[in-house]
């Protein structure tokens, strides 16, 4: 094979259509660009901070004191902390379902992080998604369990 051989496969360049040849053409007058406007005139698009009419985003920004910045994959946990946890009988294993059913959750479908303020003095084996060192260490030390989920 030499480089004269080489050719495109067939259909893969195509010509441009012709626009602005003429009403017969099905593309003529206005060409697809409809009937005066921003759109109709040649050159549009090309400043890339212009936001039509808007103040610009990077004029408004001293003011926009946290609109608009949240992370967008930031996760929200329903926080319980011990104290609500002692209500629940000795070797009770606690889950997300289990507090949803009891009504500590502030929204069900949030992951669950317990946190270590108050004491606990239950054996309870916790399954929740996140556990904070120090409430860790109170169950563990009151003989209680406590597992990650996913």
């Amino acid at each position: 094979m030499k480089l004269h051989d080489l050719v495109p496969n067939v259909g893969a360049k195509k010509k441009p259509k012709r626009k602005g040849l003429g009403i017969a053409a099905g593309q003529g007058k206005t060409a697809g660009r409809g009937t005066k406007g921003e759109g109709a005139r040649s050159g549009t698009g090309g400043n890339v901070y212009r936001q039509g009419g808007n103040l610009p985003f990077y004029r408004r920004l001293p003011f926009m004191r946290g609109e608009g910045f949240t992370p967008p994959n930031q996760v929200t946990y329903n926080e319980v902390n011990l104290e609500q946890l002692d209500r629940f009988p000795a070797g009770t294993e606690v889950t997300p379902e289990l507090l949803a059913q009891a009504g500590m959750l502030h929204k069900n479908s949030n992951p669950v992080v317990v946190l270590g303020r108050g004491e606990i003095s239950r054996v309870l084996t916790i399954k929740v998604q996140r556990i904070s060192k120090g409430a860790q260490a109170k169950i563990e030390a009151a003989g209680g369990k406590v597992e990650l989920i996913g």
